[in-house]
């Protein structure tokens, strides 16, 4: 899959493998020309992703080979047990979690997972969880916190499933109840958003002591084509939606919203998901340390004090 904007990259790179070819089927001495083409399309690159709109970031966030919860779950650990339903009504395959091991240390991994093709996607609905998704997760959370184990949340979401059986078994009640039990949790929580973050979707599994965003990621309260269709009734102002509703990480990290920003590997976490997933790893790593420094409830008045520092209030 080539982006809009990555068509002229696409198009260097296969004129570069052509003429590695043509080198190496005619016995023909071309590294000059082969080296002066890689250090131009090195720097396209660059001035590419570098310098992306929020709107490709958010097209960057929803690539097809972008890696998934699971992906860097399994790259991360060498012994992740799946653990499934929510004792209630079913298992939700939208919203996985289970116990990993990062580094010796056993960790608690809750995540939004999308699906690689057409019968996945519908498996996992695209990603959004149902209200017995929300409440595996918050059981995962409260066995996290019985057996004092870290939980690393990875939130990749269109949303939730806003459909009305959803509602029916209490879609809104489910989000708001883990709000509510995440900030009392005694455990170190670390939230990392590693696609799209969108609405209350996204952060029914992102209070933490420590949130973070991927480069290449996205957090709001509405999609931009949603956002679009409310104020122009239409998808054609998706663009100058993304723009007005400053989501990307930067925009984030300077509203105060997210602690961190993870770099990418240039071009997108999909060029690279090892590097990537250890990009992740090491982070997780550092945030541990720091917050095994605290008291369990300075942890936890620091987590509260954080979210209710957000925002502007005027009297």
């Amino acid at each position: 899959m080539v982006l809009e904007f990555e068509k002229p990259i696409a198009d260097l790179e296969l004129k570069l493998q052509e003429m590695i070819q043509l080198a190496n089927e005619k016995n023909i001495d071309l590294s000059s020309d082969i080296q002066s083409l890689e250090e131009k399309l090195q720097l396209l690159k660059k001035e590419t992703f570098h310098n992306l709109t929020r709107w490709q970031r958010v097209q960057l966030s929803r690539h097809a080979d972008r890696p998934y919860a699971l992906d860097y779950i399994y790259e991360m650990t060498n012994d992740f047990i799946e653990l499934h339903g929510d004792r209630t009504v079913k298992d939700d395959k939208a919203m996985i979690g289970g116990l990993g091991d990062i580094d010796g240390r056993s960790v608690m991994f809750i995540g939004q997972q999308k699906g690689r093709n057409t019968k996945l996607r519908q498996e996992r609905n695209f990603g959004m969880a149902n209200p017995e998704g929300y409440r595996k997760a918050l059981r995962l959370m409260k066995m996290a916190e019985k057996f004092n184990k870290p939980i690393i949340t990875l939130i990749d979401t269109p949303g939730a499933y806003p459909g009305i059986e959803a509602e029916e078994r209490g879609q809104g009640e489910a989000i708001a109840k883990n709000l509510r039990e995440m900030f009392k949790l005694k455990v170190p929580v670390i939230c990392i958003i590693i696609g799209e973050g969108a609405s209350g979707g996204a952060l029914g599994i992102a209070i933490g002591d420590k949130v973070m965003m991927l480069e290449n990621s996205w957090y709001s309260v509405i999609s931009p084509e949603n956002c679009s269709t409310i104020l122009w009734r239409s998808w054609d102002h998706k663009e100058q939606a993304a723009e007005a509703l400053k989501l990307t990480g930067t925009d984030m990290k300077n509203n105060g919203l997210v602690d961190a920003i993870i770099e990418e590997p240039l071009g997108g976490a999909h060029r690279n998901m090892s590097d990537m997933a250890a990009r992740i790893k090491a982070k997780i790593k550092e945030a541990l340390v720091e917050l095994d420094k605290m008291k369990v409830d300075k942890r936890i008045e620091k987590r509260i004090e954080k979210f209710c520092a957000m925002g502007i209030v005027q009297e």
